[in-house]
């Protein structure tokens, strides 16, 4: 952007692609904006602007954009209150009348419309907001038919609706993924409440990758590798007896909350004296890092590999590997500050289910649970095809 095109956006009326505000606080107003943004119910294929300390009623309004206010605004992107995560941009400018600043969040059209905001789908029809009918809600769907730039997208021929757990997606997932007063007015069949949520196709009636892996009753005939294999070494090496081993199969709702209880209450806290007058309670693995870096490794696995994800617990370590190295813009030079999602609609899925908490923490989540309990810095292998962390015991335990 050029200050001359920010003019011209400033001078322009308010349209389908700019909405400004001088409000810093309103919230709900920016993510409604950011989710119409994504959706692009006009078609265009071009970005939508959110402008911020620029008001029509008070031309003379001036806003001073500061560190903490770009951070915030960047926040909307990461933070899963917006889904699939938005394609966005923000940034500070002078104003070009001068005197102070405009803050511009510059927001693509998603390739995996519909986009939601707390369960609704918001649209934006010339100036005006509002959330989208399930006739316009089919048309983003429609539009999004013939984009499948990720294998979760991609539709599964294979499979089927009677394969799907429908109970648990009418149960256990919509009511975490759509509004309950769109629950409740809802008037579409099963297939199109999946494609909603990017779990089905209605063009080549069947479900998506992702639909199959998240909700069939068994995935692993056309997944083998979508398995978390756990085994516990008596030893530092391979070739140490096994002293427990177990197979974690199933959809992926079933194997996060397998993987979640198996977790709860296997790593125990243990008194450790530090000093002559002090001891100190620590994990050997604190629970926390090794349930981020498991979840990191099933959100971010390459699923037509059929490894599985392997967890191996050893006697001074813990290695969690899965197939499918960095990806998208990800590479050794930016790993962890830059991510790109391997299996958006996954990743989605899991956050809606409390999976996951915040978007690209997972690694600095585990860093800190590591640090916390005193133990070593995790290391980590993504130089081949798979990805590798190794959490190290702690040193007293």
């Amino acid at each position: 952007m050029t200050p001359q095109e920010l003019q011209t956006l400033i001078a322009s009326t308010e349209t389908d692609r700019v909405e400004k505000t001088r409000s810093t606080q309103d919230v709900d107003k920016f993510r409604e904006a950011i989710c119409s943004f994504s959706n692009d119910m006009a078609g265009k294929g071009l970005p939508g602007y959110l402008l911020i300390g620029v008001d029509e009623k008070d031309p003379a309004y001036r806003l001073q954009v500061t560190d903490a206010l770009l951070q915030q605004f960047a926040s909307y992107r990461s933070d899963g209150q917006v889904m699939p995560l938005p394609v966005m941009n923000v940034a500070a400018w002078a104003h070009p009348e001068g005197g102070g600043d405009v803050m511009v969040v510059e927001v693509h059209p998603h390739d995996l419309p519909p986009v939601r905001y707390k369960g609704r789908v918001c649209i934006r029809v010339g100036p005006r907001k509002d959330f989208a009918t399930e006739a316009e809600e089919r048309v983003l769907m429609e539009r999004r038919s013939s984009r499948f730039p990720t294998f979760d997208a991609t539709p599964c021929p294979e499979g089927s609706l009677g394969r799907l757990d429908l109970e648990a997606f009418r149960q256990s997932y919509r009511p975490h993924a759509v509004a309950a007063e769109v629950i409740a007015e809802n008037h579409r069949s099963i297939e199109e409440q999946l494609a909603a949520l990017r779990f089905y196709n209605l063009k080549r009636d069947c479900p998506t990758n992702a639909g199959m892996l998240v909700f069939a009753y068994d995935p692993l005939d056309l997944f083998p590798g979508a398995k978390v294999q756990f085994v516990q070494f008596d030893g530092p090496e391979l070739g140490a007896e096994v002293l427990a081993e177990k197979t974690f199969t199933g959809n992926l709702m079933t194997i996060l909350s397998e993987l979640d209880s198996f977790l709860r209450g296997r790593f125990t806290q243990k008194p450790v004296r530090v000093s002559s007058l002090r001891e100190q309670a620590v994990f050997d693995y604190p629970t926390e890092a090794v349930r981020e870096l498991l979840m990191n490794a099933v959100l971010h696995r390459d699923y037509q590999s059929t490894s599985p994800i392997r967890f191996y617990q050893f006697s001074d370590r813990i290695e969690i590997q899965n197939p499918g190295g960095l990806y998208g813009e990800a590479s050794p030079e930016n790993f962890p500050r830059v991510n790109t999602y391997r299996n958006p609609i996954i990743a989605e899925a899991m956050h809606t289910l409390g999976y996951v908490n915040r978007f690209g923490r997972g690694i600095a989540r585990a860093r800190r649970a590591l640090a916390d309990n005193g133990s070593p810095e995790p290391a980590f292998d993504y130089h081949t095809s798979h990805f590798l962390a190794i959490i190290p015991r702690h040193p007293l335990r």
